[in-house]
């Protein structure tokens, strides 16, 4: 049995905690708020862009907490599932790790590639699990292609475009704030580039063309993946908040092997496209958007009962998947391929 603890009870802590009922050897042993209701069990004042509305809880059994030491020293914690704004990631994670505690980080990992390679620091002298939490591979539609992908039961993989479109975010003071949100080129994004690596390994180059938002940040990006060691595949990636408001957000994938083709996105459920000119719908095992949360942190508890590598959830893939994010800006303003540090 894991012990968890939640510090941040906000849509995504909410999310978080829905899951962890779901999830047999793991229990939550603690949450940490600023706010004097939620530290009461009312978090009806909750709501995000999917799933019920927050609800009042029961917490007798659960430790509560106002200060982030006092709840980092708790001895009823195994992992700190910190669900943060951006901005607040680097000092609870340090803190976490020098604690004892494994993490489970969610993404972005930061805005800073400095804070970044920080905490991967940290976790590295630690000898605690560092997660981050890109959900996007739970969700079932994306499994799917994955598995497709590395199981090679399709043939090699040849090519694909991703597209992830939202209008123009004004719905949280953060997010508006580039310096903490990084903008739709890193909190919207990065998504993409966690996908990419974890499904094709990281790129040698990028060549972007996009549009700038103050001045360092992506406000939206058409990006060419480049693998020198593999010139017959091309991966491509539209992503960021262009979109108008009549259609806020639409996701989905295009992807090429051997011998069937993957279609998902706008109006097409995921369809399989085999060699032989079949067409079907796939089975899928939920279309509950909270289910792929379960998903993840399922995994991230057998990782720390198990003592597996959390490929999925690598610190060091979310740290890479920042670095992609923030190479495609510097190829947007120098308009020039760029080559990719491994």
């Amino acid at each position: 049995m894991v012990r968890i603890g939640i510090i941040g009870i906000g849509f995504m802590g909410w999310t978080h905690y829905q899951a962890l009922q779901r999830i047999r050897n793991a229990k939550l042993t603690a949450i940490c708020t600023r706010n004097p209701k939620k530290l009461a069990g009312d978090w009806t004042m909750i709501q995000g862009n999917f799933g019920r509305r927050g609800e009042h809880v029961d917490l007798s059994k659960v430790n509560t907490y106002e200060d982030v030491d006092a709840f980092l020293a708790d001895p009823d914690i195994d992992m700190v599932d910190i669900c943060l704004p951006c901005h607040l990631h680097k000092e609870v994670t340090i803190k976490a790790l020098k604690a004892g505690k494994h993490v489970l980080l969610e993404k972005p990992i930061s805005v800073s590639m400095k804070e970044a390679n920080e905490m991967s620091e940290a976790a590295e002298k630690s000898g605690k699990l560092f997660m981050v939490a890109h959900v996007l591979p739970f969700f079932p539609e994306f499994a799917y292609a994955y598995d497709a992908v590395s199981s090679g039961r399709y043939g090699e993989l040849l090519g694909g475009h991703l597209h992830r479109i939202i209008s123009k975010p004004n719905w949280s003071p953060d997010l508006v704030d580039l310096s903490k949100s990084g903008g739709p080129g890193i909190d919207l994004h990065i998504h993409d580039t966690h996908f990419i690596q974890l499904m094709c390994g990281v790129p040698d180059a990028v060549f972007s063309r996009g549009v700038l938002a103050g001045g360092d940040y992506l406000q939206y990006v058409t990006t060419q993946y480049i693998y020198n060691d593999r010139p017959n595949l091309n991966i491509s990636c539209a992503s960021g908040g262009i979109c108008q408001r009549g259609r806020p957000f639409a996701h989905g994938f295009e992807i090429y092997m051997e011998k069937a083709s993957l279609l998902y996105g706008g109006n097409t459920p995921l369809t399989l496209l085999d060699h032989h000119g079949k067409v079907t719908q796939p089975k899928l095992k939920s279309t509950d958007p909270v289910d792929a949360f379960v998903g993840e942190l399922k995994y991230a508890v057998n990782a720390i009962e198990k003592g597996t590598d959390p490929v999925a959830l690598s610190g060091e893939g979310a740290r890479a998947a920042l670095d992609l994010c923030w190479q495609e800006a510097k190829s947007v303003k120098s308009g020039r391929v760029v080559k990719i540090r491994k």
